[in-house]
């Protein structure tokens, strides 16, 4: 899997309700929720992001409250992946849980800066910085989780065996 896009950079501690407010909670729609991703933390961030950019973060992106509905933002935004120092464990899984590609790479998240274009090899767990000529590591995705994002999330993953058996 190959990953390439535009970036934009976040902090430490980036919570759920930074990801997508708890005001806009009262749907479930994807579109509605992507038009509010990540407007607590910059508010014309729903505006600047562009389909196919990534996120990039420092320690515990997606801590907070458990709710499925921040990857789903994020990735109903059009954005890609997000790569990070380290991920909350419940936003980890759900990122999964949804297709998300995410990424832990502490170099990465020290290095690459806002609107650095950058590739990501999710198989080899390779990041190359394509504006600045670097590389770093990221772990790679085990490959029941890329089973998972090639599905477009657990859901359908599982009517894909269903369907197979």
């Amino acid at each position: 899997m190959i990953i390439k896009g535009k970036v934009w950079r976040f902090g430490d501690n980036i919570d759920t309700d930074a990801i997508i407010p708890a005001r806009y909670l009262n749907t479930s729609d994807p579109k509605e929720l992507a038009k509010h991703v990540m407007e607590d933390a910059d508010k014309d961030f729903p505006a600047k992001a562009g389909k196919g950019d990534i996120i990039i973060a420092g320690s515990n992106f997606g801590c907070g409250s458990s709710r499925e509905h921040a990857p789903i933002a994020i990735k109903a935004a059009g954005l890609q992946a997000v790569v990070a120092k380290s991920f909350a464990r419940i936003f980890y899984r759900n990122a999964f849980n949804i297709g998300l590609p995410i990424f832990e790479s502490e170099e990465a998240s020290e290095k690459i800066r806002e609107k650095d274009e950058i590739e990501i090899d999710g198989d080899k767990g390779i990041i190359k910085n394509l504006t600045r000529n670097e590389q770093y590591s990221a772990k790679p995705i085990p490959p029941f989780m890329q089973e998972l994002i090639s599905a477009g999330g657990l859901i359908e993953w599982t009517k894909r065996k269903l369907k197979a058996s």
